[in-house]
């Protein structure tokens, strides 16, 4: 990959997005020239969303749209499909704890049986997101929990409209 072409995929369900997923992704285009927040569409471990796939890309857009290297896309393929018919030469995940190190671990192997070029890339949860969740946040939402200061503002409205109680 040329080096004025370096394209990274960073993924997830962000159900919903937090400000602990957008410090990955803001570190991430710093780092590379293309960053594609890659929006699973049918998530398979975590089951249904509170939110629509297109709920979920536009929370993404608003939050990210200072970011010029940054687009936003939903996804229904294999990760490893995906970042190959966008020319990506790493998909880049946070970290927050040793069970996280363990389930990417695993899923890096299994892409790199399915695309040996294409590298993971793994940064550390900054320290004030370390413990923060998507489930988390959707707990305190449903109980009323305070939740500004941890999601973007329409991600934080539209919680509250849908889960708080």
């Amino acid at each position: 990959m040329a080096p004025d072409n370096r394209i990274a995929i960073c993924p997830g369900t962000f159900d919903p997005v937090t400000n602990g997923h957008l410090d990955v992704i803001t570190r991430t285009s710093a780092m590379y020239d293309r960053v594609i927040v890659a929006v699973v569409n049918l998530p398979w471990r975590k089951g249904s969303t509170v939110f629509s796939t297109e709920e979920r890309v536009g929370f993404l857009k608003g939050a990210t749209q200072d970011l010029r290297n940054v687009v936003v896309e939903p996804f229904s393929t294999l990760l490893v499909d995906f970042a190959r018919e966008r020319d990506a030469m790493a998909i880049v995940k946070g970290l927050r704890a040793i069970s996280d190190f363990e389930y990417e671990l695993e899923m890096n192997q299994l892409n790199r049986r399915q695309d040996p070029e294409i590298e993971s890339v793994y940064l550390m949860a900054s320290a004030k997101y370390s413990f923060l969740s998507s489930s988390g946040i959707k707990e305190l939402a449903t109980f009323g929990g305070d939740i500004d200061d941890l999601v973007p503002a329409a991600v934080a409205t539209a919680l509250q409209e849908r889960l708080g109680r």
